[in-house]
């Protein structure tokens, strides 16, 4: 029995984040000369049979779910009312998308590492550190925790969910797919980019002398960014929000930026996101290439 219970004492250290994110990565040899670390393997089948695998992957599932919970009601709040000068407006969804994103990572961080987004696990992927078994792993939960929280907000009354958008993600009018697109990955490089910066191990040697919270930029250029593009596309920036609160809210005219199959439901062509994959994915990698190649310039280091 003793043998079996390898998660608390062994749980966070026996697989690791090859190089640190989140607030852990701010303790790593502050003041000291800074060492690269080695890059996460493609695949790891270790992690599978350890606990604090499957701990990272719950820790992300509940942080979507609450994010979502918590947003989505805010969003209802605001377009349920006939007048929005009684209401938080756009600014107070803004906030509490960057204020959710500022608490959750900073609860999360040192479990999963505090994605809550699949866009951040594909740039944190691609810039090889975790592997595919874990990126794979968390994007699953973050869509499952998304899909439950927007399914609580819609439990409470659906009526009122259903008549005021549900917090689905759309391309407004008066604008392209182009321009949702477009906003949709540069949204993204800032999100990403900013994760890159503020969670960056290299930080505590070369800048000790700034301290900083990770999760307050983070939060910061999630609530800038709704701020600026809440008007074109309600603001994804996030592949699981978005797909929990289309499933949930399951009308035609919000899944008709969405990708990848086509299914008949209701009479009704659902075409699942594409505006609100493709464009945070091509975003996160472009920041993963900026901050890895030009920032970092890793590939030169391993040349010489």
């Amino acid at each position: 029995m003793e043998a079996k219970e390898e998660d608390v004492s062994l749980g966070a250290n026996k697989f690791p984040e090859r190089q640190p994110i989140g607030t852990a990565a701010q303790s790593q040899d502050e003041g000291k000369d800074y060492k690269e670390p080695p890059p996460a393997p493609f695949f790891e089948p270790g992690e599978l049979s350890s606990w604090s695998f499957y701990r990272a992957g719950i820790a992300e599932f509940i942080a979507t779910f609450l994010f979502l919970y918590i947003t989505i009601l805010t969003v209802m709040g605001v377009n349920k009312s006939s007048t929005k000068c009684g209401t938080v407006g756009i600014q107070g969804i803004a906030w509490a998308f960057g204020g959710m994103i500022f608490a959750l990572v900073y609860c999360t961080a040192g479990i999963s590492g505090g994605h809550i987004n699949p866009a951040v696990t594909f740039g944190l992927f691609l810039a090889r550190k975790l592997s595919l078994t874990r990126a794979v792993f968390y994007m699953v939960m973050q869509c499952l925790g998304a899909i439950c929280g927007a399914g609580v907000v819609k439990g409470f009354q659906k009526g009122l969910y259903e008549g005021n958008g549900g917090g689905a993600n759309v391309v407004n009018h008066g604008y392209t797919k182009g321009d949702g697109l477009g906003a949709e990955i540069v949204g993204t490089f800032i999100l990403v980019y900013t994760v890159f910066s503020a969670t960056d191990a290299k930080r505590s040697a070369r800048d000790s002398h700034v301290p900083i919270l990770a999760p307050l930029p983070i939060g910061f250029a999630v609530f800038l960014v709704h701020l600026a593009t809440i008007p074109i596309t309600g603001t994804g920036i996030n592949p699981a929000r978005s797909l929990g609160a289309a499933i949930i809210y399951n009308k035609s005219h919000a899944w008709d930026d969405h990708l990848i199959f086509e299914d008949f439901i209701n009479e009704i062509v659902f075409v699942l996101q594409w505006i609100f994959w493709v464009g945070p994915f091509i975003g996160a990698a472009l920041a993963a290439m900026y901050h890895v190649i030009v920032i970092r310039a890793i590939p030169f280091k391993s040349r010489s």
